[in-house]
């Protein structure tokens, strides 16, 4: 798949098949790898969206397609290119913001 994509724009993603406890489906997932990296690689690093809403530090509240959801970034995975599928929207800045100080916490030292 030879297309441009961008840190925090939102793809309906194949996550099948996972094990255990990943979560699984096609669902809306956020691109949260630097475009340095999504120029390069053929695979890009996301965090899967999900409806169900828990109180987990990992997790941040969205609006997806009027939908309410969260961010669950306790979940990230790299995936290849060609399990995304349809591009629905980009992150609002604020939000954006959000998952970077999350992911600061989550791989500080």
């Amino acid at each position: 798949m030879d297309m441009v994509i961008q840190r925090f724009e939102i793809y309906f993603a194949s996550l099948d098949p996972t094990l255990g406890s990943e979560i699984k489906k096609t669902r809306p997932c956020l691109v949260v790898s630097p475009d340095e990296m999504n120029g390069h690689l053929k695979t890009v690093i996301i965090a899967p969206l999900t409806s169900t809403i828990r109180n987990y530090p990992t997790r941040i509240d969205c609006y997806v397609d009027g939908r309410e959801g969260q961010i669950a970034l306790d979940q990230m995975r790299a995936i290849d290119k060609v399990r995304l599928t349809k591009k629905i929207g980009q992150l609002d800045p604020a939000t954006s913001q959000q998952v970077l100080s999350v992911l600061r916490k989550m791989f500080a030292w």
